[in-house]
């Protein structure tokens, strides 16, 4: 129930931070605001949340600088906004850890949709609601991921993965060896029909790599098989 949900809105603008928890709270989400960079950071510490929602242009402390210290120690997922005029903050971002971008303007029936969509998916066996008759626990030799828990660790030290990079990781690894087009990737890992967007997937993958692999220039788990998609390499397991 959305009612246990606790949302945090970052962002300067007064007047659209009261439009956007009113929306969130009528959809059952309780609502904190904070108007400035160092707010949003310290209300995050002190509290338990679900979701952020995290503008890009802030007083003293900017969204990049916000996002980069909240996943020094947060996974829960991040809904960035931004202006049109700022594609590159949306890349920055992306590859920062957030895990979703709104572009101002936009509609509170897409807010809404993100929100649910980032939540539920956060929330529920490790991101996917279709994985509750399946093994919650994936071993793949030092690497482990704990599909309930959210949870992915190894060598028996635990990775901390952003919402998405975790629904990347167990949707690749729940089908080792498959092959999958970026279409594919999208469609499962945001939800949604596919709209060109490899920055998002690209950026997404990069992220992943990094935290997962030994060697992100090598990857030996999510390998690129060129000219079709992406695959989780089970054999990597044993290749170590």
């Amino acid at each position: 129930m959305n009612s246990l949900k606790r949302v945090i809105i970052v962002d300067d603008d007064i007047e659209l931070c009261t439009v956007l928890k009113k929306c969130l709270e009528s959809e059952g989400y309780s609502v904190d605001v904070a108007h400035s960079g160092r707010a949003g950071i310290s209300m995050v510490r002190n509290n338990h949340y679900e979701l952020v929602v995290l503008d890009v242009m802030l007083p003293e402390v900017d969204g990049l600088q916000v996002l980069a210290e909240l996943r020094k120690i947060f996974n829960m997922p991040v809904l960035m906004l931004s202006a049109k005029d700022q594609e590159m903050d949306k890349v920055l971002g992306l590859k920062a850890g957030a895990d979703d971008y709104l572009t101002k303007p936009f509609s509170l029936s897409e807010l809404n949709a993100r929100v649910n969509s980032l939540i539920r998916r956060f929330t529920v066996f490790g991101g996917r609601e279709d994985d509750k008759g399946s093994h919650h626990v994936l071993t793949f030799g030092k690497l482990t991921i704990d599909r309930e828990r959210h949870l992915v660790s190894k060598n028996e030290t635990e990775i901390l993965l952003t919402a998405k990079e975790f629904e990347l990781l167990n949707f690749l690894a729940s089908h080792p060896e498959q092959v999958f087009s970026k279409r594919q990737i999208y469609q499962n890992v945001w939800n949604e029909e596919y709209v060109y967007d490899d920055n998002n997937i690209m950026a997404l993958i990069r992220r992943t790599r990094k935290k997962v692999e030994d060697n992100s220039d090598n990857p030996q788990y999510i390998q690129t098989v060129w000219g079709v998609g992406y695959r989780f390499h089970y054999e990597a397991a044993y290749d170590e």
